[in-house]
């Protein structure tokens, strides 16, 4: 799907109240911290930033996209990954000798993902893989029935994700097909809320479904003898990394990005300078926050102790607004700043049936001199996290 967007001035409406506000609720319990708090330091993993949804030349509606563009302009902004998704109807399904055979599909330092967006009557979805594999079969078997496509997918090795499930080329195949969701697609943040709306129905149904970001960026900016086109403007308002898909990696390769990415160990960013939102629970009331986004544990009917925190470039004085969604439902709302903007709070997950925990981070968004243009589209929304799990079956 290619995101138009108008030319227009956008002002972004923001709240700082003047006191921030701890809150006591039945069982949930808040403790918003300025600085008193060290942030979690986990063992055997990375955070890891990048794209997983960008257009090249080989979609045929972009411009002045190479690759080498995407690739020198995801270097300059510090990410450590991206996925190069052109559509397959473009070349007839045959990416192995378009976008993966392109000179410039290369990088010393840039982990660059197999994938291509699979493009069909049903709608998008984007493939990502640590290795090459023969996408022509999955193109090929793009209108016939789900559980026939299962079985193709299932033997190329692939992970498959619903691209933008809401408005124009929703996603129209069964949700089993997929591990991820496209829950936060390019800078405009409000016309996600049916995507969010559609992930928690599938997590209310018992599917453990990572939530991730994707710009969907199809046009550059031009350089050297390119001329501007009709649709230059956009990358002013939406580019790489708007919005940023963070995963916590155990190594820093290919196949832990892919791992990272299906076990839902995903945050998501407006932006490669806002903060992102980290989510840890204590199940074992031994005062360590050992099950992190993406963990399944199940619950001994007793209070378990959550902390979410703040990451990165987060703004001097700036108040966060932090909302803790349960079962697809708001549970509270607190406020927190700082360095480190922190929130501790505790609450008793179901014993006889499923619980999620997901979070999202509302406030000023921090600049992005790169896409100037994109904070406005973002509004207030900063970053949200992947849930902790209670009572899932894991082979749902």
């Amino acid at each position: 799907m290619q995101v138009i967007f108008k030319k227009i001035k956008v002002k972004c409406k923001t709240r700082i109240p003047i006191i921030c506000i701890a809150i006591l609720l039945n069982v949930s319990i808040v403790k918003a911290q300025q600085n008193t708090t060290k942030p979690v330091l986990l063992s055997k993993g990375f955070w890891l930033k990048g794209d997983l949804h960008v257009h090249s030349r080989h979609s045929t509606e972009s411009s002045n996209n190479s690759i080498q563009k995407i690739i020198n302009f995801s270097k300059s902004v510090k990410m450590d990954y991206v996925c190069i998704t052109d559509h397959d109807n473009h070349v007839d399904g045959d990416v192995e000798h378009h976008t993966w055979a392109d000179p410039e599909f290369k990088s010393d330092s840039l982990l660059l993902l197999y994938g291509a967006e699979w493009t069909t009557t049903r709608g998008h979805g984007n493939v990502f893989s640590d290795k090459p594999y023969h996408h022509k079969r999955l193109f090929d078997v793009r209108d016939e029935r789900d559980v026939n496509i299962g079985k193709v997918k299932k033997s190329l090795n692939i992970h498959l994700s619903a691209n933008h499930p809401s408005g124009k080329d929703n996603f129209g195949f069964s949700y089993d097909l997929v591990q991820s969701i496209e829950v936060w697609n390019s800078s405009v943040w409000p016309k996600n809320a049916n995507a969010i709306m559609i992930w928690d129905d599938m997590l209310s149904s018992g599917r453990m479904m990572t939530g991730r970001g994707g710009s969907d960026a199809h046009h550059g900016v031009p350089t050297g003898a390119e001329k501007p086109g009709a649709n230059t403007y956009q990358a002013e308002y939406n580019y790489v990394g708007t919005p940023t898909t963070w995963v916590f990696a155990k190594e820093k390769n290919l196949t832990a990005i892919v791992d990272a990415l299906t076990h839902g160990k995903v945050s998501v960013s407006s932006n490669p300078f806002a903060p992102r939102v980290e989510f840890y629970a204590d199940a074992n009331e031994d005062g360590k926050f050992e099950l992190m986004m993406g963990d399944n544990a199940i619950s001994k009917g007793k209070p378990v102790k959550f902390l979410v925190q703040l990451i990165g470039n987060t703004l001097p004085d700036a108040d966060y607004t932090i909302t803790i969604i349960k079962n697809g439902k708001k549970l509270n709302t607190y406020h927190a700043k700082g360095e480190i903007p922190t929130v501790q709070f505790e609450d008793t997950p179901e014993t006889r049936g499923r619980s999620y925990y997901r979070v999202t981070v509302e406030g000023v968004n921090t600049p992005y001199p790169q896409v100037p243009k994109s904070m406005a589209l973002s509004e207030n929304m900063v970053a949200l996290s992947n849930p902790i799990y209670f009572n899932f079956d894991p082979k749902f």
